[in-house]
């Protein structure tokens, strides 16, 4: 079963430097039908003004996920981390026993669209981390890129739960396939354009729950950019 979350359903924070939309339960937003799935929290499409950003504050017990799409963060932390996260970078951030970090965008005229996302960590207390990664275009395009994993395999970021990330891109013509093994969850999210999964359609910004089936196939893209989370 795939059930879809249309993008226009998600829930919105709007300033006058940011702009929020929240695939589920965050902040001063609330769905009881959309709190989490499995063990995936957060997925927060973040547009960020040129010059502005969040500033220092603290987490504790998340893994933390960050995606750019366009522009660049600038991110310090109270590891000692500075660095500037970039279009193909996956950055992973274990909060873990507490830590404080900020992010900016640090261009004077282009503005910051970034994927923040959280996964519940497999315990509480572990020690905070920093990590970063960059994966080229090519790895991406016209099929899926292992990016965040258990074990740190290919080549991937860390992650402390039995979760895999895949990043891929895909135009007209192209055409990828994804297996799950029995009793996995995935969640597929439509960063850009447009992509047909199952025979069904999602566009930008879509989100979809998968549920109870084995082999999912990505046909019909669009200049698509996706995020596909294989869950226990």
């Amino acid at each position: 079963m795939i059930t879809v979350r249309k993008a226009a359903d998600r829930g919105r924070s709007k300033h006058d430097w940011l702009d929020s939309r929240h695939t589920f339960s965050f902040a001063d937003y609330f769905d009881p039908a959309h709190v989490a799935f499995s063990k995936l929290r957060v997925i927060n499409d973040d547009r960020v003004a040129p010059g502005r950003g969040f500033g220092t504050h603290g987490h504790r017990d998340m893994e933390i996920l960050s995606y750019v799409v366009e522009g660049a963060i600038e991110h310090k932390d109270s590891l000692g981390t500075g660095s500037i996260i970039r279009p193909g970078d996956v950055q992973r951030m274990t909060a873990g026993t507490g830590v404080r970090h900020s992010e900016f965008n640090p261009s004077a005229t282009e503005s910051l669209r970034f994927l923040q996302i959280w996964i519940l960590p497999q315990a509480e207390g572990l020690a905070p981390g920093y990590e970063q990664r960059a994966f080229a275009p090519a790895e991406r395009r016209g099929r899926f890129r292992l990016v965040a994993s258990p074990d740190g395999r290919e080549g991937s970021v860390t992650v402390h739960q039995d979760v895999l990330l895949f990043a891929g891109s895909f135009e007209r013509g192209e055409s990828a396939s994804l297996s799950l093994a029995t009793g996995r969850k995935a969640w597929v999210q439509v960063v850009r354009g447009a992509v047909s999964v199952n025979g069904k359609r999602l566009e930008e910004g879509d989100g979809a729950a998968v549920e109870g089936e084995h082999d999912l196939a990505f046909t019909d893209g669009a200049a698509a950019e996706l995020l596909a989370f294989d869950l226990p």
